[in-house]
């Protein structure tokens, strides 16, 4: 009996209250429009801007950051990573990375997606006169998924490439976006020059140069049957990684034909600020150029002569 008794009064007060909630309404003070609009204005005035900005965390040079505290021989270990650009003497918080070096982590992380994802801006095609031409991928999924659609073209994009490419040219310079679009944009305006000067110290020199988007490496092999060309000259953007988004190789081979075996290219890899300058991989790409086309080889034949 009394747990009936505690229902009811319970179901009462809920009955209760439901009928005053309409008249206690009007004693709660509703805003006006005019108070709503001036309470952000209050804040703003009452708010405080700090001076100065946040700074550029991918700016710091990881081969000089050292965040270990009380090491013993801190300028030893300060010479030791000037000689790679490994994440080294960045310590730790309890079991994870500080919060700086984490930071870092996941902004180079970006980079490379981003440089893998991203399209290379038209503008330089343009300004390099670049003549555009694409495989069979048609976007970045098929792309990354499909590797032997960026070796192949449609017959329309063939006939652009016969119209663009001098048959049997000694020499024939591609550009293909590969995994890396910021490589390419940070690389190709100081290597084309380069490249094009150190073959004229040879006598030599190129056409029209063919951008490839969507492009794998064999993609110099359908060009050199579709040409005829004897040198092909493929420079690329390389997978990122965390150290750099911005590197390039270039992939060379005499007288390429699908479907023959790596070991016929010979390549200058590692093309960055940081590594390879362009300027000065152009003129050593020059050169090997040259060597090829006197002893009609390349890959592990050229090293071997």
């Amino acid at each position: 009996m009394e747990e009936l008794n505690l229902k009811e009064m319970i179901k009462s007060i809920l009955s209760e209250m439901v009928e005053e909630s309409p008249a206690a309404a009007p004693t709660v003070p509703t805003p006006s429009i005019a108070t709503t609009k001036e309470k952000p204005a209050e804040t703003k005035s009452g708010s405080e801007i700090e001076e100065g900005f946040i700074p550029d965390i991918t700016e710091v040079n990881i081969r000089k950051q050292f965040l270990v505290p009380n090491a013993e021989d801190p300028e030893g270990y300060k010479k030791m990573k000037t000689f790679t650009p490994a994440r080294l003497g960045l310590w730790r918080a309890g079991t994870r990375y500080k919060t700086e070096p984490a930071l870092r982590f996941r902004a180079d992380h970006a980079a490379a997606q981003d440089a893998v994802f991203s399209y290379i801006n038209k503008d330089l095609v343009k300004e390099m006169n670049f003549v555009a031409t694409e495989t069979l991928c048609g976007d970045k999924d098929t792309y990354i998924t499909r590797p032997d659609l960026g070796r192949k073209f449609s017959e329309e994009e063939t006939q652009k490439i016969k119209n663009t490419v001098k048959p049997n040219s000694k020499v024939v310079v591609i550009v293909g976006d590969g995994l890396s679009s910021a490589a390419i944009e940070a690389n190709i305006p100081d290597i084309i020059p380069s490249i094009r000067q150190g073959l004229k110290m040879h006598g030599l020199d190129f056409g029209d140069i063919l951008f490839v988007t969507h492009c794998r490496v064999p993609a110099e092999d359908a060009i050199a049957e579709i040409t005829g060309a004897e040198v092909v000259c493929l420079l690329i953007g390389e997978r990122p990684g965390l150290v750099t988004a911005e590197s390039m190789s270039a992939y060379l081979a005499y007288k390429p034909t699908v479907g023959m075996p790596e070991s016929r290219r010979t390549v200058v890899s590692n093309i960055h600020q940081g590594g390879t300058p362009a300027v000065e991989a152009g003129a050593y790409i020059a050169d090997i150029i040259k060597k090829m086309l006197d002893v009609k080889k390349s890959g592990l034949e050229l090293r071997e002569k």
